[in-house]
């Protein structure tokens, strides 16, 4: 083991923080598509962030942060350096009157559930939205009207060197499927929701709802990163791709859906290659015959120099 992976393996130890080498990287992603990597570690509260992460920096280790997976598209060829998981272990939700406090690793449909529990509204259009808190803020999730920037009352996050500061609304720069924290590299610690009291019958009315609204519409019985493409300006990602004709077209088990042509779904063993050929295929053909340019929406991760960068993050 590279001795700086072996060195942030020993402090996370210490801290008591679940650790795991070679992890395969599909069973931490929504897609089911993903290698291994060298370290796999479970943040498991505030201190494991500001120790580890600094110290990864320090050492010039390469690292990702994953929360879900949701929102992701791993090398099936694996990818060097550490994965921090911030899930379940950093999921805590506290209660003030009406604002909720929620660590970043806490899944959205717990916090809706939370605010059900407690009779509070404003956060139903999150319902089943597969993801965590962190990852909603850090890209500003939405579905069905809602968007995390109605209910963000102030975030809590951290740098790169374990320095921590609270934002408020107007400082996160939240946009359509975009905040501050896509560009300045902090980590999402904590936020404050703020909802509204309502009534718990008419709050799960809507849940439901919109549940079955997702389960009519979308192919949620196959992995997938949710909608792989952003919402172009001017038009509908899923409406250029059915326009084409590229409904049900397929790379070995990766497919553009024919139940929502948005999603691109893995039918069973899909790698990476066969993903990005397909997602390569979709943009080039809506581009030829539309002239519209479609960017993908799931950040992809890999060692490869034509793909992403390290150190991306989603939560």
């Amino acid at each position: 083991m590279d001795s700086r992976i072996k060195n942030i393996s020993d402090e996370a130890q210490k801290l008591g923080c679940t650790v795991e080498t070679g992890a395969v990287l599909k069973d931490h992603t929504t897609f089911r598509i993903g290698g291994k990597c060298d370290l796999l570690i479970k943040l498991n509260g505030e201190e494991s962030f500001l120790r580890l992460i600094p110290l990864a920096e320090k050492l010039n280790a390469p690292y990702y942060i994953f929360g879900k997976g949701s929102n992701l598209i791993v090398d099936s060829d694996g990818i060097s350096g550490v994965v921090f998981v911030v899930g379940k272990d950093f999921s805590d939700i506290s209660r003030s009157g009406n604002v909720l406090t929620c660590q970043s690793g806490a899944s959205l449909s717990k916090i809706c559930l939370y605010a059900l529990e407690n009779s509070l509204s404003g956060l139903e259009f999150a319902y089943g939205i597969p993801g965590t808190l962190g990852g909603a803020v850090f890209m500003n999730a939405g579905a069905y009207g809602g968007e995390m920037k109605d209910v963000i009352a102030s975030v809590k996050a951290m740098d790169r060197q374990g320095n921590v500061k609270t934002y408020l609304p107007h400082e996160l720069e939240l946009s359509y499927r975009c905040s501050r924290f896509k560009n300045s590299g902090e980590i999402i610690l904590s936020a404050d929701i703020r909802l509204e009291n309502g009534d718990k019958t008419e709050i799960k009315a809507k849940m439901d709802k919109l549940t079955e609204q997702r389960r009519s519409k979308q192919p949620l019985e196959f992995p997938s990163a949710g909608s792989t493409f952003k919402r172009p300006e001017g038009s509908y990602a899923s409406l250029l791709i059915e326009q084409c004709g590229l409904k049900g077209v397929h790379v070995g088990d990766a497919e553009v859906s024919t139940k929502h042509s948005g999603f691109i779904i893995n039918k069973g063993n899909a790698d990476f290659s066969q993903l990005m050929e397909l997602i390569n295929i979709v943009k080039n053909t809506v581009k030829e015959k539309t002239g519209y340019v479609l960017e993908c929406e799931p950040l992809i991760i890999s060692d490869k120099k034509e793909f992403s960068p390290k150190k991306e993050e989603d939560l």
